[in-house]
């Protein structure tokens, strides 16, 4: 007696899940992704020939808008705010006063002794502003500070 062949059955993969895993990946790392804030300041560099690593953590920026204007800013929300108060505190940079600019700058070493400075000027800022506050950060005695500027190859 032959033998019967039993007819095959397809396999059928059931992708639901695999979808579901998917969708939920994305919807994590959408959430948890944390995107460059804006700028307090829109700033336009000058050009430079070196190349410097800036420091990720423990900073206080110094910006100089075209406009002359000075804006200091901290990359810690707890430092914004003992330094400028509750308003301050979700704002990336305040516009501050040259004549204020020093004693706030020592209140902000004296609560992070660690804090790196960093200057960012326009291009078309007043040299005299620049100048201004480089006297101003040796005043304070705040003698390393980095200067940025957006790379230029030749």
């Amino acid at each position: 007696m032959p033998r019967i062949k039993k007819a095959r059955v397809a396999i059928r993969i059931d992708m639901t899940p695999m979808v579901d895993v998917a969708f939920l990946l994305l919807t994590f790392f959408m959430l948890t992704t944390q995107f460059k804030p804006p700028e307090a300041v829109q700033i336009d560099l000058p050009l430079s020939h070196s190349e410097a690593k800036l420091p990720e953590s423990n900073t206080m920026t110094i910006s100089i808008s075209d406009s002359s204007k000075i804006y200091l800013g901290f990359d810690s929300s707890k430092l914004m705010e003992s330094i400028f108060g509750q308003e301050g505190k979700l704002k990336e940079a305040i516009e501050v006063k040259p004549e204020a600019l020093g004693e706030l700058l020592m209140k902000a070493r004296i609560a992070n002794p660690k804090l790196g400075t960093i200057v960012k000027a326009d291009a078309n800022a007043d040299y005299g502003q620049v100048s201004d506050v480089i006297d101003i950060l040796q005043k304070v005695l705040i003698s390393r500070f980095v200067m940025v500027t957006n790379f230029k190859n030749n």
